[in-house]
């Protein structure tokens, strides 16, 4: 049979098909692309290059993914101008963290933190009505300075368990820390959102800043 007469071959054949490890190459391979990407130069090279090597597909499979899990997810995104070591120790420290963790609208009396994976974390905070709230949770993954991945309960609502992912990225001593909250469902997370958990955040970060600020 001649090289014309060959058979095509299956689309199944064709398509290579996703592992949980290939997620995880394409993930890489994407940050790493984000990483590189140069800030105030003409990007035209930089997008040839990306091209060339695939990547612009692996981030549009990455957005594609995202979308997938949109409903079930909270984005929370603040700016420090401080070092991420100074915002990780915030985050981190138990001292710390009762500082900021319970807004303007509560006292945090007890922060556990065990930081390592399996470790747990406890806050207890007791709000101005006197009432009592405690959380707790895993750690599941750590990166110092980079990544913390945990779980995330109430005690009076144990069935709500979150699953959060916080990445503190420095440039030019500057820190961006974004949180990720995962949900297990969509009607989770819009109880999440209409129990005034933005303000809540909103004031976190402002106190959490504070804290940065005294680091320095």
């Amino acid at each position: 049979m001649s090289h014309q007469d060959s058979p095509e071959p299956s689309v199944e054949a064709r398509e290579p098909k996703l592992s949980v490890l290939s997620v995880e190459n394409v993930i890489a391979r994407a940050q790493h692309l984000i990483d590189s990407r140069p800030q105030g130069e003409y990007p035209v090279p930089w997008y040839i290059e990306a091209s060339h090597i695939g990547d612009l597909t692996a981030i549009a499979a990455i957005a594609a993914l995202a979308a997938r899990f949109a409903d079930q997810q909270i984005l929370i995104m603040r700016d420090f101008d401080a070092p991420r070591n100074l915002v990780y120790r915030a985050w981190t420290r138990p001292e710390l963290v009762k500082r900021w963790w319970g807004g303007h609208r509560a006292e945090v009396t007890i922060a556990e933190i065990d930081l390592r994976v399996g470790g747990m974390w406890r806050y207890v905070m007791v709000g101005k009505a006197g009432l009592e709230f405690a959380f707790h949770g895993e750690y599941r993954e750590i990166v110092p300075n980079k990544r913390i991945v945990s779980t995330e309960l109430c005690d009076a609502m144990p069935e709500r368990e979150a699953v959060n992912t916080v990445m503190f990225t420095e440039v030019n001593g500057r820190t961006s820390l974004k949180l990720l909250v995962h949900l297990a469902s969509k009607q989770d997370r819009d109880t999440v959102i209409s129990s005034g958990m933005e303000v809540t955040m909103q004031e976190r970060m402002d106190l959490l800043e504070q804290v940065v600020r005294s680091l320095r």
